[in-house]
Order: C-alpha cells, then sequence, then structure tokens
C-alpha cells in the first residue's frame, strides 16, 4: 500500500482510538505518538526525478495520513500546504480519513466549492455512537466523493439510513488489532455488506482483527495475513459502483502522461484489501 503521511502522530479522542495501532507500533519503537511533527516526506507528491517528470505516477490513488490524523488540531498550521500539494496533482486520487468529522468544513480550503475531483473524504465509524455522529457530519458537507471505515469495528453498526442517500462510494470494514484487541463479529460485518449491496456501494472487509467471532465460536488470528486471507475467504466483500474520478494531467505538453499500473505480488490477489489496494510500495518487507 503506498502512503503519505504529510506529517505523524495523533491523540486519542474516541473508543476507537483505545488501542490505536500507530501508538502501539510507535511504542516499540521508542517514539510519543501524541506529540504531531511535520514529515521529511511532507512534499511526497510532488518531489521529481531528475528527467522532471514526477516521481508518483499519474492515475493512482494515495492514502492519506495513515500514522495520523489529517484533521488534527496541531496540524493546522501545514494543511494549507497539503490542499495547495493535491492541487498540484489532479491526475492523483488522495483518500483523507479522519474521526474528526466536526473539524472536516472548517480546514477545507477556500477554493473547495462542491469538492475537489481527486479527494475521497472518509470518516472511522467503530460502532453506532460513531456513525450516527460523524456519518450525519460528513452528509451535510459538500464533497465529490465520500466514504466511510468502519474499524476498529467494535460494535454493531446500521448505516442503511446513510447508505441511501447516494453519497457514500465505499465502505471499509477490519477488526482490531495489537494491544488490548476487542472482539469483532462476523454478524455486524455481514450486516454492512449486506446493506453495501443493497445499494451498489462497494465494500471492503479487509482483515478479522485479532479476535473474531463467528457462529458464536471465537478466534484467536494474531497474524495479520491470515486475517486478511480470512477477510478474502468470507467472500463478504463486494465491488458494487465505480467511482468516476475526474483527474487532469498538470503538465500537458510538458510530460506525456505517465499511467499508473500497481504491483501486486502472488499473496495480493487473496488479500482482503485488494479492492481498494492501490499496489504493493515493494518495500521487501514480506520477503
Amino acid at each position: 500500500m503506498i502512503i503519505w503521511n504529510p506529517w505523524h502522530g495523533c491523540h486519542k479522542i474516541s473508543e476507537g482510538c483505545q488501542h490505536c495501532y500507530m501508538y502501539f507500533l510507535d511504542r516499540k519503537r521508542g517514539i510519543d505518538t501524541s506529540k504531531i511533527y511535520r514529515t521529511e516526506n511532507f512534499n511526497l507528491p510532488v518531489q521529481r526525478r531528475r528527467d522532471g517528470r514526477f516521481k508518483l505516477p499519474s492515475w493512482m490513488q494515495l492514502y492519506v495520513g495513515l500514522s495520523t490524523d489529517f484533521f488534527v488540531e496541531e496540524a493546522d498550521q501545514w494543511r494549507d500546504e497539503a490542499w495547495h500539494i493535491m492541487r498540484q496533482r489532479p491526475d492523483i486520487i488522495f483518500r483523507l480519513l479522519t474521526k474528526r468529522a466536526e473539524r472536516i468544513e472548517k480546514c477545507l480550503p477556500k477554493d473547495w466549492g462542491d469538492g475537489y475531483e481527486n479527494v475521497l473524504l472518509q470518516v472511522t465509524t467503530e460502532n453506532q455512537r460513531r456513525a450516527d455522529e460523524r456519518l450525519s457530519i460528513l452528509l451535510d458537507i459538500p464533497a465529490k466523493h465520500k466514504g466511510f471505515m468502519a474499524a476498529p469495528l467494535i460494535g454493531d453498526v446500521d448505516a442503511e439510513k446513510f447508505l441511501a442517500t447516494g453519497q457514500f462510494e465505499e465502505v471499509l470494514c477490519g477488526g482490531e488489532n495489537y494491544d488490548g484487541a476487542r472482539p469483532c463479529n462476523y454478524d455486524w460485518v455481514k450486516k454492512l455488506s449486506d446493506q453495501c449491496r443493497k445499494y451498489d456501494v462497494t465494500f471492503d472487509f479487509i482483515e478479522t482483527g485479532t479476535v473474531f467471532i463467528k457462529d458464536g465460536k471465537q478466534y484467536n488470528i494474531p497474524d495479520k495475513r491470515t486475517q486478511s486471507l480470512q477477510a478474502f475467504k468470507s467472500e463478504l466483500s463486494f465491488q458494487g459502483k465505480k467511482p468516476d474520478y475526474k483527474l487532469i494531467n498538470p503538465e500537458p505538453g510538458i510530460f506525456d502522461t505517465e499511467e499508473y499500473t500497481p504491483f501486486f505480488r502472488e499473496h495480493c490477489h487473496t488479500c482482503g484489501s485488494r479492492l481498494t489496494c492501490n499496489g504493493c510500495s515493494n518495500c521487501g518487507n514480506c520477503e
């Protein structure tokens, strides 16, 4: 998965944050996740090669801020510059994710209008309380593309009234991992899957989580690749109507567009994230 983290760090604000994976991983490296800082790769999307072309090719999807929250308060000083970078790459899809739905509207750029063609706005919805709270806010925010992520899914979520609006293009779902992982129930996942099928919304069950319950039996699955494989085997994922991203070559007449071709390894073909993955970063960690 190819990720752009313009800043790193976050502070916990809701139930889904209780066992945050980033806090777990940072603690192993001696990093205080609650301290937010601008990363060295802040300008990744506009970095260029020696021949002048962008390092990141056109027509790719870029996950933004998986080690932070894009709308975290401490990043207010850098966010306008991040929006400017997104405007410079109208040929890339930027996938934003936040638990701070209440901050989205006041943090949008002045030229946002009814949304950028290349930005997908998503909120996380770990249980019914947060689904009702955050999805209701997102419904009232203008955006070309919207979605939500039910992860870590720690409670039953009924999202039918939100999906029925036709505003959401995709839903990602997954269980919890690492310290004190709370159970994810197959029935919760299937309910969301069925609702997405009803409204032709893409549903991607990415992983079971460490503790998974099905038919009243609890399974402990610490290996994340096994979690992903089991999610794939469940056949709960569903390809709905594909969104229409109107991407534009930012430098016509200067450089020909170089189209992005995702790279997938053999095990990627049975990965729960395959529907919404932008390809392997070829980091070498799974060799």
